[in-house]
């Protein structure tokens, strides 16, 4: 387990920005709640076969007692370089990305089931959206009882959302919380 160097945080920095936006400063920035020491310092980021994980600076010494082979994982995995050095959020950073978002959308109730088999969102599944949301922007997909379902990309401005027709997409799927069953084994 290593710390992201200077190409790879600018990677990981970017896509989380597009999520949180301003708010990224505060997924590094707050203070640790998890690690056996009394004070565990902050959260920080380290890189370990090719995964991302998101762990408090306490738990990271503690780690570095065990050998790169036998260690597992420490902390929350929250993305993965692919072979092409290419940066992809996995579901693990829902979580994160849940409490430090700045856009989100949330779904009807009777079409929440179709998000969480992998599906995009078109119009009619969409009962709210974040004011000023553009295409391109990372958004985070709640339900109507704010349980966060997933995350995508919008397709769609919160203005063009109002004039598209009813079967067009408004959001892309990227991740969400049912591919815990569906990907059980690729994403550990």
């Amino acid at each position: 387990m290593r710390p992201l160097d200077e190409k790879e945080t600018t990677q990981v920095f970017e896509k989380l920005f597009k999520f949180t936006g301003p708010n990224l400063k505060h997924l590094l920035e707050r203070p640790a709640v998890e690690g056996p020491d009394p004070e565990p310092g902050r959260y920080c980021l380290r890189l370990h076969k090719n995964r991302v994980y998101y762990a408090s600076e306490s738990l990271v010494r503690r780690a570095t007692a065990v050998s790169r082979p036998r260690l597992a994982a420490v902390g929350t995995p929250i993305g993965k370089f692919t072979h092409h050095g290419s940066f992809h959020l996995t579901v693990h950073a829902l979580d994160l990305l849940a409490a430090h978002a700045r856009r989100r959308v949330w779904l009807k109730p009777d079409t929440e089931r179709s998000f969480l088999f992998g599906n995009s969102v078109p119009k009619s599944s969409l009962a709210r959206i974040t004011e000023n949301t553009k295409s391109g922007d990372g958004v985070v997909v709640m339900s109507m009882a704010d349980v966060p379902l997933g995350f995508g990309v919008a397709a769609r401005s919160a203005q063009d959302c109002r004039k598209a027709d009813t079967n067009a997409v408004v959001v892309l799927h990227q991740a969400d919380a049912g591919e815990y069953l569906r990907k059980e084994e690729e994403l550990m």
